[in-house]
């Protein structure tokens, strides 16, 4: 197969990507690269690695048992506790968490256009709301999948420009490869494998590749799209790191992304600035509507309600996350604090669903002679011990222990 012929299976992976790479990977990598230089860029490498194993998993489990993630993990007990206690944790945390991430981003992508205009910020987080229901309320996937994917580019080609335009130091970001934990960074290392690898996205996947493919005869061409997704959605959080670390001394804090475009004005210039918050806006509009899709997904499908796009109670779903979104526009919220509490609310939900999805991917009922093999349940156990250790950690950050 040519790289045209590969590029044109992407579809579900790159919503995957555009959901990842949002205002709050944004913040993290920028935040990271002007602290930290090029130091800590291994830390996405094995993120990548880490979130194309478990999507792979999601993925082949809703392509070969035609069941999304929240509808396997409701069948997966017999015991009714253990069913509705799984279930109320999917609802509640998925709920909460999407909404956190939606009020982010819609904040983050109003951020960049306020840059580039001059305009509210107000304005442009009301706005890029009603576009992102307008776009659901078609309850076309194609049309849906068509408009991320292009945003995806206009990411990609965004921030890699914005990065080449500041001129990295090569030599630098390779060495940034080779696993280092310098002092004061372990946060920061959390909390970009914990906007990569995010929960979330393993019930938008499981459920979107119903929409693209009919079965497992088209696990290639799924496999594909999976994975030249979250590398290209990986590389453009490589590249928004790289703009920061190359831009300014290692030690800046950098405290609201949305002014770090302007800071690079002085810098590299109204070009540099301009494709930066392109990419921010970007960022923020493809996950402002991919946050809904998958909470939509995820709560539907525990609940055994209808999943399809168009049903009355998916869309009531996704509307209220939308809602939370622009309401936390209208009451003037920080997209800092808004994002810190979304990622918590993922490292502590992520280990229990990498959990879960490990047991599913090894069930001959739902999966048949496509159940994991060992190298896929070796690699899928680091991660989770990974994630697992994560949560942990940020659950005792939280309650103050750390």
């Amino acid at each position: 197969m040519g790289l045209i012929q590969r590029l044109r299976t992407i579809g579900p992976g790159a919503m995957v990507a555009a959901a990842f790479i949002g205002p709050g990977t944004v913040t993290t990598a920028s935040v990271t690269g002007a602290r930290f230089g090029y130091a800590l860029v291994w830390t996405l490498g094995f993120s990548i690695l880490a979130t194309i194993v478990l999507q792979e998993m999601s993925a082949r489990l809703g392509l070969v048992s035609r069941e999304g993630l929240g509808e396997a993990l409701r069948d997966q007990f017999d015991n009714p506790i253990a069913k509705w206690g799984s279930i109320v944790l999917v609802v509640a945390a998925i709920g909460a968490g999407t909404a956190a991430y939606e009020a982010g981003n819609i904040l983050g992508g109003a951020a960049g256009l306020e840059t580039i205009t001059g305009v509210s910020s107000t304005i442009w987080g009301i706005t890029m709301g009603v576009v992102a229901g307008a776009l659901l309320y078609t309850g076309k996937y194609k049309l849906i999948e068509r408009a991320l994917v292009g945003l995806v580019a206009i990411m990609a080609i965004s921030f890699l420009v914005s990065a080449a335009l500041i001129g990295p130091d090569f030599g630098a970001l390779a060495a940034g490869f080779v696993p280092t934990i310098p002092d004061g960074s372990v946060f920061l290392i959390t909390g970009l494998i914990g906007t990569t690898v995010v929960g979330y996205n393993l019930f938008l996947h499981a459920s979107n590749v119903q929409e693209r493919w009919s079965g497992p005869a088209e696990l290639s061409d799924c496999r594909t799209d999976t994975v030249l997704s979250i590398l290209i959605g990986g590389l453009i959080t490589i590249a928004v790191l790289v703009t920061a670390a190359a831009a300014f001394p290692t030690g800046t804090e950098i405290s609201d992304v949305g002014r770090m475009a302007e800071q690079l004005r002085p810098i590299a210039g109204p070009y540099a600035t301009l494709f930066f918050s392109i990419g921010l806006f970007a960022a923020g509009f493809t996950s402002a509507t991919t946050a809904p899709l998958a909470g939509a997904y995820a709560t539907t499908g525990a609940l055994g309600w209808d999943t399809d796009l168009s049903a009355p109670r998916f869309q009531a779903v996704w509307g209220v996350i939308l809602l939370v979104g622009v309401s936390s526009v209208l009451l003037g919220g920080s997209p800092v604090e808004i994002i810190v509490f979304a990622q918590v609310v993922n490292g502590i939900l992520l280990p229990i669903i990498a959990i879960f999805l490990i047991i599913a991917m090894n069930s001959d009922t739902l999966l048949g002679e496509y159940t994991n093999g060992t190298v896929s349940n070796v690699l899928g156990g680091l991660v989770t011990i990974i994630v697992v250790w994560l949560g942990v950690r940020t659950f005792l950050t939280v309650t103050g222990v750390l």
